[in-house]
């Protein structure tokens, strides 16, 4: 089990060193970030009010095991940045463990219904997670980026929080 709690200074070092390459941190962090990730990107990223950081710890032990993100915008809620550090831990369920808490708190703390969040087409073990939980692809949505001389498409899913919280 897992469970969020407000990311803070004292764990930025966690998230600098899960981040191995500029490919990494362009997944995990999209073009606002530049490898290698400093104290001081996150610090002037976390300075928007509008953005929520978690750390995401194993309720057994209290250990750190991943990031995430929320950034409210024009009455939408986009979930982002989301890592599990361990490469060892992905692929087993701890993803959908995060979106949903991510939603909960959404759904208990903010006005906000229209979710939504952006995932490179290759990473399909993220889209299928995202799926699980209840997001579908938004087709009229992409965007490109240019990373090391490869074209990445990033993807978009949108997910209403009220028909979420009814499957759930």
């Amino acid at each position: 089990m897992i469970r969020l709690e407000k990311f803070e200074k004292k764990h930025y070092s966690e998230l600098i060193d899960s981040v191995k390459n500029a490919k990494d941190l362009m997944q995990f962090g999209g073009p606002e970030f530049t490898f290698p990730l400093t104290e001081e990107q996150i610090d002037k990223t976390l300075s928007d009010k509008n953005r929520i950081a978690f750390r995401v710890a194993n309720t057994s032990n209290a250990n750190t095991i991943g990031h995430c993100e929320i950034y409210f915008y024009d009455g939408f809620a986009k979930l982002g940045r989301i890592l599990i550090m361990d490469k060892n831990l992905r692929g087993k369920g701890i993803g959908e463990q995060m979106v949903a808490l991510l939603l909960q708190y959404i759904f208990e703390n903010r006005k906000e219904r229209n979710i939504e969040l952006n995932v490179f087409d290759f990473n399909v073990g993220a889209q299928k997670c995202y799926e699980k939980v209840g997001f579908i692809l938004n087709p009229d949505k992409k965007y490109s980026r240019v990373v090391d001389g490869e074209v990445w498409t990033a993807l978009n899913m949108v997910l209403n929080l009220e028909e979420w919280k009814n499957n759930n």
